[in-house]
């Protein structure tokens, strides 16, 4: 693709591609501050599996092997280049050699949050999709899901790309999707307790909402601190945002929010419990149920 007035070329494969892919990649939701999920009280009520989650930490998995660990360097690099999110190119400020250009620009909203740039910064993020994502899907369906999910990490992409229009940094990790995938949570079941890792060593049990509104929080104020740092905090603002209201509109007719119990109105619930062991017949009174009557 021939360069135009104004534009640049993003990196290739010159020297300085290694450090900003280090520096610009989107972290695990927890390290800023110093949680890890391990586990909630929490079971499915809709599904039996969670396998739109499951099949997104296996997509996940996959990627990384192949970039991480099969590939060559050179190809490893061309691919986080090539799939991940670079504001510039979004905003034609720069144009990307062709050889990069992997896929068309606009899909990279989406591809960017399926390419990580090292198994640390994989595992903690399929670590709080697998704890949170299950019962986020249980309350939308498998489909819903899905869009929901790749929808997140859309604006997390954008709102980053707002931030820093004319970044050549590919931007790369899933923590803008699960940060919607966070904030849907805690939307749905603030008061689940849920096991977490604090400062990696101390296993406590807390209501969702603790943990999950401080880190909430917390990535406003470092994103109004530090717009342009080497955390993506615009990506996470983006996905929490998007989660925030997709929840409300996605999950499944009749799921609650704020763990609220649904309400059954006073009619319906205080109508006697019919008896099998009687039948009603027009006009008659209730008689005892007989061998030939219809259950």
């Amino acid at each position: 693709m021939p360069m135009t007035a104004g534009t640049r070329m993003c990196f290739g494969f010159r020297e300085k591609t290694g450090r900003f892919v280090r520096d610009y990649v989107t972290r695990t939701p927890g390290a800023g501050f110093m949680f890890i999920p391990l586990h909630d009280a929490n079971t499915l009520k809709h599904i039996k599996v969670q396998w739109v989650t499951m099949a997104l930490i296996a997509v996940d998995f996959a990627i990384w092997l192949f970039t991480g660990v099969v590939a060559s360097q050179s190809v490893s690099q061309a691919t986080i280049v090539g799939l991940g999110y670079i504001p510039a190119v979004s905003f034609h400020h720069a144009t990307l050699a062709p050889a990069l250009a992997l896929i068309p620009e606009p899909l990279t909203y989406i591809t960017y949050s399926f390419v990580h740039s090292g198994f640390w910064h994989l595992a903690p993020n399929m670590l709080f999709l697998w704890v949170f994502g299950d019962n986020v899907e249980d309350a939308m369906g498998h489909f819903r899901f899905l869009v929901f999910y790749l929808l997140c990490a859309a604006v997390g992409a954008l709102v980053h790309g707002l931030v820093g229009p004319t970044s050549e940094a590919p931007l790369v990790g899933a923590s803008g999707a699960i940060s919607g995938v966070v904030t849907a949570y805690v939307v749905l079941h603030p008061r689940v307790k849920v096991w977490v890792l604090v400062l990696m060593r101390v296993p406590l049990p807390l209501p969702a909402f603790v943990p999950l509104l401080l880190w909430i929080g917390q990535q406003f104020v470092m994103l109004v601190l530090e717009p342009n740092g080497g955390i993506s905090w615009g990506a996470h603002v983006g996905g929490i945002v998007a989660g925030g209201v997709l929840v409300l509109v996605m999950r499944r007719r009749g799921v609650p929010l704020f763990d609220r119990e649904v309400v059954m109105p006073r009619a319906v619930r205080d109508r006697p419990t019919p008896n099998p062991a009687m039948v009603a017949v027009p006009g008659q009174p209730l008689r005892p149920r007989l061998p030939w009557d219809k259950p």
